[in-house]
């Protein structure tokens, strides 16, 4: 999974004083949980642009004052008039220990039930997964290829060994459901084999026999 550094600097008081001027003054106060302590700390406002407004998901890599962090972003509060980044919390990253990221799905492929008119329903579009940090994907690939008006993909066809989904085996990802115009042209579908059919039996009947 692709990485975002943040450079920040190390917050040696947290209080609510100290928090509000960091505010004014442009600056996130974080904090990052996972090891031994909590390690408090601040960066820029415009820093988190890459890492909160995109459909992507990336990890981050924290530097601070020499010192860096491996981590994921675990609670984001934004101020409810203008939107501005409060608080940001992050969980950090340890190559043997496993972490559960909620990761975007992309469709691959052509659903011939799409093409034949159906209706594609994507039900989960972010899927939660467990991995280590070396085999977090930056997405989940849901093949559409062979999904048939009227047929469903569920999670349990995604299975991979880099990751675990923690989802219920009868988890809905993508279906194809069926439409008007879906069954207008299977309707026309079916006319055209029974034609084709009734022609193929007409020629049989007339051809002459071979001597």
């Amino acid at each position: 999974m692709k990485s975002i550094t943040i450079e920040g600097s190390k917050r040696e008081s947290v209080g609510k004083v100290a928090t509000k001027a960091l505010r004014n003054a442009g600056m996130v106060p974080c904090v990052i949980y996972g090891g031994d302590k909590p390690v408090h700390f601040s960066a820029e406002e415009k820093a988190f642009k890459k890492l909160v407004y995109t459909p992507n998901v990336y990890t981050a890599m924290i530097e601070l004052d020499g010192h860096k962090f491996a981590a994921i972003l675990q609670d984001i509060q934004f101020h409810p008039v203008t939107d501005r980044i409060l608080h940001v919390d992050f969980y950090q990253l340890f190559d043997d220990k496993e972490v559960t990221m909620t990761i975007p799905v992309k469709l691959t492929g052509t659903s011939p039930g799409v093409l034949n008119g159906g209706s594609l329903r994507f039900t989960n579009r972010k899927l939660k997964i467990k991995a280590l940090p070396g085999k977090l994907p930056d997405f989940v690939n849901a093949d559409i290829s062979k999904l048939k008006i009227g047929n469903k993909l569920f999670v349990t066809e995604l299975k991979n060994d880099d990751y675990t989904f923690m989802h219920p085996d009868n988890t809905v990802v993508v279906q194809v459901r069926t439409s008007r115009n879906a069954v207008a042209d299977a309707i026309e579908e079916d006319d055209a084999a029974d034609a084709e059919a009734a022609s193929a039996d007409s020629s049989t009947e007339t051809a002459p026999a071979e001597a």
